[in-house]
């Protein structure tokens, strides 16, 4: 028999109960009690929408982050977070938030770093190791869970990130010692993890090592090896779980590891699937992720029973099915969507949705495809829909996509020119402040929003009201100094969703959210066919926030790249000619832009790197495409016209000179939770144009003073010439509150002038 399971099912809830319940709890509206026992209720939930399954994941449910959640477990807390004693609730979110001053104690803590979860849009915070580290492994609180389960009648297989994984996701914080130092150590204090689900009862464990998908270097390879020999001796089954890609030459290596059984991600690493049957030695469990965990599209449950059919004669009850990855990167349920247009609901499926498919092919596969005909017709009949239907395909936009040539991507002139000729229009100081666009989204411009989508407010008094928001934040940011400013953004729901909504070939969800880390959710839009943008989408919001002021305004524009990656993207055309389709509607909006008189543009691309395929001998492909549809989208306007990018939260070190390809006149980029270590790039590489190193965490409810600022820039300095640098936080300025933001600007505005005065 195929026995059914999921590697993680979505944390938040059917209605964000997790973002709220968290943001209750740091606002001291409820109690830590009140916060766990929203959590069980949450959980309780999620399982039992799981409960067709023969296994449930337990552990994949997580407060912010379940790397963190490893952290903890292993006992594995920096000193200046485990020095302030509290409980582990305390330290947990210290870790991962930081800790600002209270009238009574002022001490500070730095919140973790944080980055992108392999190549998605999800974040986690950063393991940091020092010869002193120690750890002190407790496995306590999921045995809890895995209790819980039990008691309300399903089957738990705790998740752990694997100690590779781990490892390898964490930075060392000390000169000269490396991480690997501490693979002995964490096998131990991983053995002792086990050991106590083991006495709880538990029989199979889920062990994330997606590192297995990457290019690893022998000494990881051998860390591997070296880790898991050493955990033979536990009394639990170990699933070595992979995903987000194909293993390749890794695919010998996960075989032969000592564990009871190997998962694969068959829908990105399909080629993996044969050899896999092949190579694994006797006895031991394939589980093939059969099911996309990554993207919204229904499965076609005739081709997966075609060739699961054959395996399963192979491998009989050692085949597992499952998603390829956790659930964690889709929606919960389809069935929240009653609004979305029933041609499209036959396409989709989410969380919910996906477990129906693996019940389906389980049914099929146990039983005979005569068990699941019904099944199968209707599932057929949607993929056929969707193949003959006339709304996904816009002639003219594929006309205009052929038509691309390279003068599109060149800008008139070289930066030096350019710079000279921006600079004599611009007149700014050295090293000018700016930030990066959004500010607090208070809860009156919510309320305000929802009232026009309801239809309770008309589009007249909407306006006015989001022109009103407009002169405050005009007016503070003067108030505070800032050279270059921004309009805000109160009109933007999200900075994929606003541009979403105004171009044609996306659709959108009410209850689709996605966690990206914590409390912060994201709901991100469909590209079901070919995109186009019809009428201005920005023009009239800036152009009235620059007759407010004299300074310079800039227009606030999400990039190609980005809307791409942060959309459930259609699944029938490559991604590079969806990027074309979005890079020909920005450079409409830019061009528009500067007709109407703004000549600072800001092109966000922060998701850039998170689209690079975890294999290096993927990346040019991917680079190339990507930067080109920047360069489409940005270039078609005068020297004088300064475009600017952003990007955040994730690893460009080993891509700098592929952003540098992008020719923006200014790039900013986060660097202050890492306390710009991005700098290390500019040993061996010289970034030609402007760039402004983030001062300011934005993710953190820490206010950095002017001196942190300062000595950030000064490093900044030493790497790049003091006329190209610009001063900026990390990031957008939406999650954040004015009584936050107002210092933070003001002492980020000192210390740009004191760098000045300072020569």
């Amino acid at each position: 028999m195929v026995t059914t399971h999921n590697l993680g099912f979505p944390r938040i809830g059917a209605k964000r109960g997790l973002k709220f319940g968290l943001e209750a709890f740091w606002r001291g509206e409820i109690t830590e009690a009140e916060l766990i026992q929203r959590s069980r209720d949450l959980r309780r939930q999620h399982w039992q929408k799981q409960s067709s399954l023969h296994r449930v994941p337990v552990g994949d449910f997580s407060w912010y982050d379940h790397v963190l959640d490893t952290s903890i477990m292993l006992g594995h807390v920096p000193p200046r977070v485990r020095d302030l004693g509290g409980s582990a609730t305390d330290q947990y979110f210290r870790l991962a938030r930081g800790r600002s001053a209270t009238d009574d104690d002022e001490s500070v803590v730095a919140a973790g770093e944080m980055t992108k979860w392999f190549d998605t849009n999800y974040h986690y915070i950063v393991p940091e190791f020092t010869r002193e580290s120690r750890f002190r492994p407790d496995a306590s609180a999921l045995v809890a869970q895995v209790t819980e389960a039990r008691e309300q009648g399903h089957n738990p297989k705790p998740v752990l990130v694997g100690l590779v994984t781990y490892l390898w996701l964490g930075k060392s914080k000390d000169d000269g010692s490396e991480r690997l130092e501490h693979l002995t150590a964490l096998a131990e204090a991983y053995a002792g993890l086990l050991e106590q689900l083991a006495d709880a009862g538990v029989d199979w464990v889920q062990i994330d090592e997606p590192i297995l998908v990457t290019d690893l270097a022998p000494e990881w390879r051998n860390a591997l090896e070296t880790a898991y020999h050493r955990l033979t001796d536990t009394r639990v089954s170990l699933l070595l779980t992979t995903y987000f890609g194909h293993l390749g030459d890794n695919l010998e290596l996960a075989c032969r590891l000592p564990v009871a059984g190997l998962h694969l991600d068959a829908v990105r690493g399909g080629a993996d699937v044969q050899r896999a049957v092949e190579q694994l030695p006797q006895g031991r469990v394939l589980s093939l992720g059969v099911v996309d965990g990554r993207n919204v599209w229904k499965a076609d449950l005739t081709a997966l029973m075609d060739w699961l059919e054959p395996v399963h004669a192979a491998l009989g009850d050692r085949l597992w099915i499952a998603p390829a990855c956790s659930l964690l990167h889709v929606p919960m349920d389809l069935d929240a969507e009653p609004d979305l247009d029933e041609a499209l609901r036959g396409w989709l499926a989410f969380a919910v949705q996906k477990l129906e498919e693996l019940e389906i092919l389980e049914k099929g596969l146990n039983k005979g495809r005569n068990a699941i005909i019904a099944e199968l017709a209707a599932n057929r009949a949607c993929h056929e829909s969707r193949s003959q239907s006339q709304r996904v395909r816009n002639p003219a936009v594929r006309e205009a996509v052929a038509g691309l040539n390279e003068a599109m991507g060149q800008r008139q002139s070289p930066y030096a020119r350019r710079i000279e000729a921006q600079q004599r229009h611009l007149d700014l100081p050295r090293f000018p402040t700016t930030t990066i666009g959004s500010f607090p989204q208070t809860g009156e411009i919510r309320r305000t929003r929802l009232q026009y989508r309801r239809g309770d407010l008309s589009e007249a008094a909407y306006r006015e009201a989001m022109q009103a928001e407009i002169r405050d934040c005009i007016r503070e940011q003067e108030a505070l100094g800032l050279d270059v400013l921004v309009h805000g953004e109160a009109e933007r729901n999200d900075m994929v969703e606003y541009f979403g909504e105004l171009m044609d070939g996306f659709a959108f969800t009410r209850h689709g959210w996605v966690q990206s880390f914590g409390s912060r959710c994201v709901k991100p839009p469909i590209i079901y066919g070919d995109v186009d943008r019809p009428d201005p989408m920005t023009v009239d919001w800036i152009r009235y926030a620059q007759s407010l002021t004299e300074r310079p305004v800039k227009g606030m524009l999400t990039g190609p790249v980005t809307l791409l990656n942060w959309s459930f993207v259609r699944d029938d055309q490559p991604e590079r000619d969806t990027a074309n389709q979005l890079a020909l509607a920005v450079r409409k909006e830019v061009q528009d832009l500067e007709a109407a008189g703004i000549r600072i543009i800001q092109i966000d691309e922060a998701a850039l790197r998170e689209g690079l395929p975890l294999r290096r001998s993927e990346w040019e492909t991917y680079l190339e495409w990507a930067i080109n549809a920047f360069r489409i989208a940005a270039n078609g306007v005068s020297d004088d016209t300064q475009i600017h990018t952003h990007m955040c939260y994730s690893e460009f070190n080993d891509i700098m000179t592929a952003i540098a390809r992008m020719d923006a006149d200014v790039i900013t980029i986060e660097t202050s939770r890492s306390d710009m270590e991005l700098l290390e790039a500019f040993e061996h590489f010289e970034y030609p144009n402007g760039i402004g190193p983030g001062v300011y965490d934005i993710h953190s409810p820490n206010i950095p003073t002017e001196a942190s600022m300062v000595a950030l820039l000064r490093k900044a300095v030493e790497r790049i010439p003091s006329e190209r640098l610009w001063v900026n936080p990390d990031c957008g300025l939406k999650t954040r509150n004015w009584d936050e933001v107002r210092p933070a600007l003001a002492a980020m505005v000192g210390a740009a002038r004191g760098l000045r005065q300072s020569g």
